[in-house]
């Protein structure tokens, strides 16, 4: 079940990205998904199975330049690879689709994760190496809404 994230659902996301450290987050993002979760939470939605959180990702919305990106997508390590991220991803994208004002989709993630996106149609821009921690590089995506609601 995907549903929109509630703030009593916020020690159970920052509990998602404690099991991905180090492998996919740095430490140093623990905090920044705090402040991104207090100040900066547009829409974020999680994914139940039996009650408990094994996935979460957020949009946020840039209208002025008729974008949303996709932000903070963690799933649970013993859910990745079983749909989880794919479902989440595209409840996310046909959501940013029923929006007339947005044109594309954007996100930034690391050389540890860019493929997954790949496979759901989103092309590569531009890297920045160590841009979110040592070892942890920036690959910025786009996805073209072409087929629009």
């Amino acid at each position: 079940m995907i549903r929109p994230y509630a703030p009593t659902d916020k020690q159970a996301v920052l509990a998602l990205l404690q099991l991905n450290i180090p492998q996919y987050f740095a430490e140093t993002e623990a905090q920044d998904l705090i402040v991104y979760l207090d100040e900066h939470l547009e829409e974020y939605f999680v994914m139940e199975e039996a009650g408990t959180i094994v996935g979460a990702g957020g949009i946020n919305y840039f209208p002025g330049e008729r974008l949303a990106r996709l932000s903070w997508d963690i799933v649970h390590p013993g859910f990745q690879g079983k749909g989880i991220g794919t479902d989440l991803t595209q409840h996310r994208i046909n959501h940013i689709r029923s929006n007339p004002n947005i044109d594309q989709v954007i996100v930034r993630t690391s050389q540890l994760v860019y493929k997954f996106y790949e496979r759901l149609g989103f092309v590569l821009e531009h890297t920045e190496k160590d841009y979110w921690a040592k070892g942890f590089d920036l690959y910025q995506m786009q996805l073209p809404l072409k087929n629009k609601l």
